[in-house]
């Protein structure tokens, strides 16, 4: 989320941490050994959903209805390219040369003849797409995850995978943008874009029983495999930056 004033930015996280008395787990559910902070996770996760519903929603909502569809893939795919530096960076870390070669080539192939990523020949031209980030390099060095932490505004986390986030924004090409009224225009249409594409998953959200342990758990699904499997181009289903079902298919 955008950086904001400091006296804005505390009175936020006051806020969210004053709920951490009110929460509470559901009846009958089971704790979840890998989250040992469950109650300030669901505050959290309360705290984010009413901001999400209240802002974030709706404006993604407005978003799809005047944005057509081809307009909007080409958005996605402008953003995911401008942030394959950090899959780049990462393909080093890992330890994966033939990878990184390949991501260079598709990142200078989507940024020209894709005309700045908004097409993605390069998908075409067999240059396969990765998605890592500090957090999965993290894991695959042996780093143990942490607990479970659910971040203001960012939401899904854990310890070890926030501390990821750092190194990863040094890597992004928003990171090198110097002009901060640029920077932060950049910042809020990728939330925006990330957000719509994440429609389509609201109903089963909304109406599951326990909201918070159904992100929490395909969440760790996710992170399980990205660190443990190979994360490639067969891991898209619940890639919540930048590739999801289309909300015109709800």
């Amino acid at each position: 989320m955008l950086p904001v004033k400091l006296n804005r930015s505390t009175a936020t996280l006051v806020l969210a941490c004053s709920l951490v008395g009110c929460a509470s787990v559901p009846q009958g559910s089971t704790p979840d050994p890998r989250d040992h902070i469950e109650r300030f996770n669901r505050s959290m996760f309360r705290f984010n959903t009413a901001l999400d519903h209240a802002v974030l929603r709706p404006v993604a909502r407005g978003y799809v209805k005047v944005t057509p569809r081809p307009v909007r893939i080409g958005v996605t795919n402008f953003f995911g390219n401008l942030g394959y530096t950090k899959t780049i960076g990462n393909d080093i870390f890992q330890g994966h040369p033939l990878d990184f070669g390949s991501d260079v080539g598709r990142l200078v192939v989507n940024t020209t003849v894709g005309i700045g990523g908004v097409f993605d020949p390069a998908t075409r031209f067999g240059l396969e797409k990765h998605d890592r980030d500090f957090g999965q390099t993290l894991g695959k060095w042996g780093l143990p995850t942490g607990t479970y932490l659910m971040l203001p505004l960012l939401g899904p986390s854990d310890v070890r995978d926030a501390f990821g986030l750092v190194p990863d924004r040094f890597m992004s090409i928003e990171a090198q943008i110097n002009d901060p009224v640029v920077q932060a225009g950049v910042s809020v249409a990728d939330k925006i874009n990330a957000r719509a594409n994440m429609l389509p998953f609201d109903r089963a959200v909304d109406t599951a029983y326990d909201p918070y342990a159904l992100v929490r758990n395909v969440w760790f699904q996710r992170r399980d495999h990205k660190v443990h499997g190979d994360a490639g181009p067969d891991d898209k289903a619940t890639d919540t930056d930048h590739k999801a079902p289309d909300p015109d298919d709800r």
